[in-house]
């Protein structure tokens, strides 16, 4: 890592020859830095246009306007799934870095649902309930929005289970592609290098936490996922936006995820709960011993043509418990592909416009004709 000219200069061993000049430059990047982190708090983000087409409680499903005419239109309409503990404008950072605005120039027909900030009124929503009262519906109110026969489903994170518990649970709705990002299904491994590290029962007593909180906290969720990484993300991350801060591209980019990533939401009691006892230490969901409502989640049920996308250097889900589900999909179109990307990158990485989304839309296109 190079070290820059004036922090050189500032070395002890130059102190007696400290200059004003050289002061006074060490401020000035002081300061910049300084504002370039708080001004990215309030940093211009989800900026393609888009409508509002449906509502319940905190949920909003979004349609993005179309920029390509009808006949350059893929017919098959793509609703995106995010988790249920950060903002989904992770899709939408900005013009030129936005997923949405790239998949609406290729020419999808794009849909977002965006599940809201939970309040203590929440608290008792459970992981189940966000697909069967909230997903279930939006699906139905994208085909019926887009007139469309079928439909294909990005789910991400959190929001890729989501998504693969719908597709198990409702075999009978059109889904016709089925993409799955970084997704933390299978858990029969061990937890060392991802996030289920911090939820092991010796490390995590979640009923402790949760008859403190209503919700999990959105700060204490980002503490976690910072500590997996604590180098890269409490120092790497700042040293690389002080080595940058001439670069004004760069320093936009960095406070438009950086926004995102201290911008943390709770996470439902209930749903957290679930999440961390069924899903995580129970492995129920490919061990096929979880039942929502009385309906055992039969990952065999799941036929759509699926792309399911590990990232290689992952710090909060491996490769082991993304690819687990490949097996007992009954997809006769499946195909796991594991890219040189991190969790995040997928969506913020800088060179994913060139990198990553063309392989999404290039499997995407030709199944959405």
């Amino acid at each position: 890592m190079s070290v820059p000219p004036f922090v050189r200069e500032l070395d002890p061993k130059n102190l007696p020859d400290l200059s004003p000049e050289v002061l006074q430059r060490a401020h000035a990047r002081y300061v910049a830095g300084v504002n370039a982190i708080l001004d990215s708090l309030d940093a211009p983000v989800g900026q393609t246009p888009k409508e509002t087409i449906w509502t319940l409680n905190k949920a909003r499903l979004y349609h993005y306007l179309p920029t390509r005419p009808p006949e350059e239109r893929k017919p098959v309409p793509l609703l995106l799934v995010y988790a249920l503990i950060n903002k989904p404008f992770i899709f939408d950072l900005g013009p030129g870095r936005s997923f949405v605005e790239f998949m609406v120039g290729e020419g999808f027909d794009v849909y977002l649902v965006d599940w809201g900030v939970p309040g203590p009124e929440d608290r008792n929503t459970t992981f189940d309930d966000y697909v069967t009262e909230y997903l279930h519906r939006a699906v139905r109110k994208v085909l019926r929005h887009s007139g469309a026969a079928e439909i294909s489903m990005l789910g991400y994170c959190l929001g890729a289970n989501l998504a693969l518990i719908y597709a198990a649970l409702y075999p009978e709705v059109p889904l016709r592609n089925l993409i799955l990002l970084t997704i933390p299904a299978d858990f029969s491994g061990p937890p060392e290098g991802s996030m289920a590290m911090w939820l092991e029962e010796e490390r995590l007593d979640v009923d402790k936490l949760l008859a403190a909180f209503d919700n999990v906290p959105g700060e204490m969720i980002r503490f976690w996922a910072k500590t997996l990484k604590p180098v890269e993300n409490f120092v790497a991350s700042y040293v690389n936006l002080y080595k940058s801060l001439d670069d004004k591209a760069f320093v936009q980019a960095w406070q438009t995820i950086n926004r995102w990533i201290e911008d943390v939401i709770p996470f439902a009691g209930a749903a957290m709960r679930q999440f961390v006892v069924e899903y995580v230490r129970n492995n129920e969901l490919v061990q096929g011993k979880h039942y929502v409502k009385g309906q055992r989640v039969d990952l065999s049920k799941i036929r759509a043509s699926l792309l399911n996308v590990a990232a290689q250097f992952d710090h909060l889900v491996s490769q082991a418990q993304s690819e687990g589900i490949m097996d007992l999909v009954s997809s006769p179109d499946k195909e796991l592909r594991v890219l040189p990307s991190t969790h995040v990158g997928m969506m913020a990485n800088i060179r994913a416009r060139q990198t990553l989304w063309p392989q999404f839309a290039e499997w995407l296109a030709p199944r959405s004709g």
